[in-house]
């Protein structure tokens, strides 16, 4: 399992999302307050963020060094802001090689995308099943052995196909779920928007207005005692474009 943060609103460094809070995601790989599985995300981490000055893609930073002990990355986070971002942390399941490949978030042209959870059987011969489902595009795009990477590639395959972000995250999970079980809290962004599933794990929301620098939080676990953190339903899709409120959809 894995824990995952989304952030959408003023420009703020990547210090103040990542390292400077109480319970950071930094503090989180390692030193948890909620969710019992996979306490410990040593396998990785990574995130990307926008700056639509620049480009529409994202930059995007992965490595397999534990977040706490990437003394490179936090160097840096103070000199960089964003207003829209996607980070993880890594704790890899069982049997799944530990390589930059396999850290989140993952990238195709202006979308990032990370998964807290897992597919069960995905070694066991799902994966492969998966895969052949893909278009040849969406499957020559995949570099690693991850299930997340996978479960990237068939919603990109909705999205080319006309779908909404939220349509097809809920069309994927709708679809691996009728095959096997497992945990999928996804959580996917273009650059404008944010859109994530709460299924299986825990996930928090936080939002102000607009003109605060703490807009929108999207998060595994609250990263401080906020009481404006907002605890999503399970079974439920949440999301937020900027400019916009919150919504939510049931699964």
């Amino acid at each position: 399992m894995c824990r995952i943060l989304g952030y959408l609103g003023a420009p703020v460094t990547l210090d103040e999302l990542l390292y400077a809070p109480a319970f950071s995601l930094c503090r989180q790989a390692h030193a948890p307050r909620l969710q019992d599985p996979g306490r410990i995300n040593a396998d990785g981490w990574g995130v990307g963020w926008y700056d639509l000055t620049v480009r529409d893609e994202p930059a995007r930073y992965r490595t397999v060094s534990p977040m706490w002990a990437d003394r490179r990355f936090g160097d840096i986070a103070p000199l960089i802001r964003t207003d829209l971002l996607i980070a993880a942390v890594r704790n890899a399941s069982p049997g799944a090689p530990i390589e930059e490949t396999g850290s989140s978030p993952f990238v195709s042209g202006r979308y990032l995308f990370t998964h807290n959870g897992f597919v069960d059987g995905f070694r066991e011969g799902l994966g492969v099943q998966l895969r052949r489902g893909l278009s040849e595009r969406r499957d020559a795009e995949i570099l690693g052995a991850a299930d997340s990477e996978v479960l990237f590639a068939m919603v990109l395959d909705r999205l080319d196909k006309g779908a909404s972000m939220t349509d097809a995250l809920a069309d994927v999970i709708g679809e691996v779920r009728e095959v096997t079980t497992g945990r999928f809290n996804l959580l996917m962004t273009d650059g404008h928007q944010m859109v994530a599933s709460c299924d299986g794990n825990t996930l928090f929301t936080r939002q102000r207005d607009q003109a605060d620098a703490g807009a929108l939080v999207i998060a595994s676990e609250p990263f401080d005692d906020d009481p404006d953190w907002f605890a999503v339903d399970d079974r439920t899709i949440v999301r937020c474009a900027r400019g916009d409120t919150l919504t939510s959809t049931p699964l």
